[in-house]
């Protein structure tokens, strides 16, 4: 059996981490060897954390080695953890506690302009991800993950659920693919996570035994609450299947289109202006919206070209889509400016919705505006874009009322 572990990243560039090297032993008590820029300030700190955590799992007798990049506790905590259940066979669970600006639900119709997808391994780029004010922030477990790091990833991402604050986000994490993905649901449930992302979505099969799982993960921690579903469609047969998937489940929210594998499967090349996709795009869209759920493009590449993703997502928006992915923090606002209504949207909306309330009082059953018939669909489409505007405060004269107050 292995008696020795290491977790975590070191480097020059490495930053809010450390990596640890735990050597269980059979005698000579506990010895901690610590490196860090802050050991006068925080070393005693950072060996209380570690003794404690071998006392909780009842190691009495252990090395560890451990280079500190400025890691907080609940990253210290998370490695120690992974290092400790990879050479011990445990059911303890070392958790930090739940800040409580973390205790807030989500909703299923809910903005999801922009969503930030964040590395799973990477403490670093969480801490401060919620201060971009992205809708929803991703942490990943699967493509950002390499295969030796999936293990550690797993506790990182749980404390980061309990201690980091996402400023009112969607909280949401990207799970692995098959058994493992499943596996990863008893890492992240029981911590207020909102929504899963289910990536390489294929079948309405894979949600149904996620939603089965999930359910039953719920059921054994005593927690009463959804988990809504984002199936990532990312190949030709998940295309072919989309509605199947969009309508597998009553908490499948929206349905999400990944252009990097689906061009992979296709044999092509991804390009800006996205021809080899648009058959997939639309598609996808189409699903969705006979679903009743939200259809999110996938996440624009060259984070330096602003206007061409501006140009993407506006063209995106054209298309039906709701919301985009984002790999960089700088791509956020962006993307939820061109996703928001514009000001001739929202009064043209505004001139419908008044029509329609104008006709209801005189008992009219047919409403117009000048020559032009409004059906029903025209006026829910209008009240949408209402509401939307009226929630991102950007209804004409609403920025001025608040100056004079």
């Amino acid at each position: 059996m292995e008696n020795i572990a290491v977790t975590g990243n070191t480097g020059p560039r490495v930053r809010s981490d450390c990596e640890l090297t735990l050597e269980i032993r059979s005698s000579g008590g506990i010895k901690i060897n610590l490196e860090s820029k802050v050991k006068a300030m925080y070393g005693n700190s950072i060996t209380t954390v570690l003794n404690e955590g071998l006392d909780f799992f009842g190691i009495r007798h252990a090395a560890i080695d451990i280079s500190d990049s400025g890691a907080l506790p609940f990253v210290h905590m998370a490695r120690l953890e992974a290092a400790v259940t990879s050479l011990v066979d445990t059911d303890k669970e070392w958790l930090p506690s739940m800040i409580d600006r973390n205790n807030y639900s989500s909703q299923r119709n809910r903005f999801r302009f922009s969503r930030l997808y964040l590395p799973g391994n990477t403490p670093s780029m969480m801490l401060n991800a919620g201060l971009h004010s992205p809708d929803g922030i991703i942490l990943d477990l699967e493509d950002s993950v390499a295969p030796s790091r999936k293990h550690e990833a797993r506790f990182l991402v749980r404390n980061a659920l309990r201690q980091v604050d996402f400023c009112g986000a969607e909280r949401m994490v990207r799970i692995n693919q098959g058994e493992r993905g499943l596996e990863d649901l008893e890492f992240v449930l029981p911590h207020n996570v909102h929504l899963i992302l289910v990536p390489k979505c294929e079948s309405g099969e894979q949600i149904r035994e996620l939603s089965e799982r999930a359910g039953n993960i719920l059921a054994e921690n005593k927690l009463n609450r959804n988990i809504f579903f984002m199936p990532i469609i990312e190949s030709a047969m998940g295309v072919e299947n989309a509605f199947e998937i969009a309508s597998a489940h009553e908490n499948v929210v929206a349905v999400a289109i990944g252009l990097e594998d689906y061009t992979a499967d296709l044999g092509v090349q991804r390009t800006n202006e996205g021809n080899e996709s648009l058959y997939a795009r639309l598609r996808l869209v189409n699903a969705a919206k006979a679903a009743r759920v939200q259809a999110i493009d996938s996440v624009f590449s060259d984070v330096s070209d602003m206007e061409a993703l501006m140009a993407t997502a506006r063209l995106s928006k054209s298309y039906g889509f709701e919301g985009m992915g984002c790999i960089h923090p700088r791509q956020i606002q962006v993307i939820k400016s061109a996703f928001a209504p514009e000001q001739d949207e929202i009064i043209k909306a505004s001139e419908i919705v008044k029509a329609f309330r104008e006709a209801e009082e005189k008992g009219l059953g047919v409403v117009s505006i000048g020559s032009k018939m409004i059906d029903p669909p025209v006026v829910n489409r209008a009240r949408r874009i209402i509401d939307l505007a009226e929630k991102l405060n950007l209804m004409p004269g609403e920025n001025e009322d608040r100056k004079d107050h």
